[in-house]
């Protein structure tokens, strides 16, 4: 490989066509310039000049590299210069991969700060749940993942990932308008364990049957399914009741609708997860700042729609 500095000596040496003239431009010594061009001979592995006289010509390999040189330097220049603006945070690029709750809630809040603070910074945004999203970036697939743990579940978190704790979301019970549990302003789970219910994704539906095991009995799963818009339309026509955590409160929006909290108070861990080199990129020890502060700020109401 060329040392830089030799392909840049080099340049000037062909410029002036003389090596003392080069020497004096760059600020080096005579023999300081004839040992860079042996050493750029060495790594080509041919000479690249050739005695004419007093001075010297350049060889067909000379030739050949002093047509590349402009392109050479400048394309090391352009890579220095975008290096040098990732470094200070004037640009690059972070995937984060979300789950829905998160996506619609503490995702837009932290990327306006971030576009406030550094609009350079491009975020492209992923969904998925747990443990799908903690395996996205063990593998490469993102830079950064927010994902939830619930306290009881044995949830395996791949080896090399770091966790940078969020928030505590306190889980809520929705119910439909008529409830008689509404009348209540918390709900102990064993008062609902005659109840329909209606589970969401796969860790929350396991921390569910979890809780209810802990009472001794086991939830009447009647509807299985991820969508959180869905869950709460299937709740507002009496068909069930669910688990929610207190993210999707600030975005579910219907009068037939009710959410309380559980009596004793159930809460899962937000997080968000990278691979211990990323925390070194600039880009994404940003976009974690952000995701910080917004979680730092974030309240979750104890008593949902009500």
């Amino acid at each position: 490989m060329f040392d830089s500095r030799h392909i840049r000596t080099f340049q000037e040496v062909v410029r002036t066509q003389s090596y003392t003239t080069a020497a004096r431009t760059l600020g080096y010594t005579q023999p300081a310039i004839t040992q860079q061009m042996k050493a750029l001979e060495r790594a080509a592995g041919t000479p690249l000049f050739t005695r004419a006289g007093r001075g010297f010509r350049l060889t067909d390999a000379g030739e050949t590299l002093a047509r590349h040189t402009e392109n050479i330097l400048g394309s090391m220049s352009v890579a220095w210069e975008q290096m040098t603006a990732i470094a200070r945070l004037r640009t690059g690029r972070v995937r984060v991969c979300a789950f829905p709750s998160a996506n619609a809630t503490l995702i837009p809040e932290a990327m306006a700060l971030l576009a406030l603070e550094n609009p350079g910074i491009r975020v492209e945004l992923l969904e998925d749940e747990p443990p799908d999203s903690l395996r996205r970036v063990a593998q490469g697939e993102s830079d950064l993942t927010l994902a939830f743990t619930y306290p009881g579940l044995q949830d395996e978190t791949p080896d090399d990932l770091v966790e940078i704790p969020l928030l505590e979301d306190q889980l809520t019970v929705l119910l439909p308008v008529g409830h008689p549990m509404l009348e209540r302003r918390a709900v102990k789970l064993a008062d609902l364990a005659e109840e329909r219910w209606i589970a969401g994704c796969l860790r929350c539906r396991t921390n569910l049957l979890h809780e209810c095991a802990q009472l001794g009995f086991v939830p009447d799963i009647m509807f299985t399914i991820d969508d959180i818009l869905t869950i709460q339309s299937l709740v507002a026509q009496g068909l069930g009741v669910a688990m929610m955590p207190g993210l999707t409160l600030s975005f579910l929006r219907r009068d037939t609708v009710k959410g309380r909290s559980l009596s004793p108070t159930s809460r899962r861990r937000v997080s968000a997860y990278v691979l211990r080199e990323h925390l070194r990129i600039p880009a994404t020890a940003r976009v974690l700042e952000a995701l910080s502060s917004v979680a730092g700020r974030k309240t979750i109401p104890a008593d949902g729609f009500s």
